[in-house]
């Protein structure tokens, strides 16, 4: 199963989220998720998720587990509140290359084919988790229930964004008898 093409908004990475307004004057709160969180500022406009609006950060400090950010043209409290729980996305290439070839963004593994060591299908990648002990890859399977691997070496052994698809190597038991590859089994006669 190729990769989906990413192209148009599909190429695109949220890098925050704003909350709540913070005070009268229009600054929301900000979660910023990239690897540095002071960087989201560093990536020029931002933009909704449905690309409509645009957004320049004119300030930002950092607040109680969050930012404080001043937007272009969100002047009061009421247009702050307006943007509440909007994402906020650039282009890919806009990002940074990563500094090995072992690192890679969640949004280049989202929409990869999953297969395994010998290359029969088992599924999608759908999300890439961190739950705060580490990446992991959520997989659509082909009965589209899904299942969870650690992103380590063990269990992906090999990404190849080139290819579109990532190689998994699930511990024995952890894929549904309906996922396994298919096999022929010689009958007695």
């Amino acid at each position: 199963m190729p990769a989906r093409p990413k192209t148009g908004r599909d190429n695109r990475v949220c890098v925050a989220q704003i909350g709540a307004a913070h005070g009268l004057k229009g600054d929301v709160r900000l979660w910023s998720f990239t690897e540095d969180p002071l960087a989201v500022a560093n990536y020029g406009p931002l933009e909704s998720e449905d690309g409509v609006r645009r957004f320049e950060i004119e300030n930002l400090r950092p607040g109680k587990g969050h930012f404080v950010a001043r937007l272009s043209g969100v002047g009061d409290k009421n247009a702050a509140e307006a943007l509440r729980n909007t994402k906020l996305y650039i282009p890919r290439a806009r990002l940074p290359k990563t500094e090995d070839e072992e690192s890679f963004y969640h949004a280049d593994l989202i929409g990869l084919a999953v297969v395994n060591a010998k290359g029969a299908d088992i599924g999608e990648v759908v999300a890439v988790h961190n739950f705060g002990a580490g990446d992991i890859v959520e997989i659509r399977l082909r009965d589209q229930s899904t299942m969870l691997l650690p992103f380590t070496d063990a269990a992906v052994p090999k990404v190849d964004l080139d290819a579109g698809r990532i190689t998994v190597d699930p511990p024995e038991g952890v894929l549904p008898p309906s996922s396994r590859p298919s096999a022929a089994k010689r009958q007695k006669r």
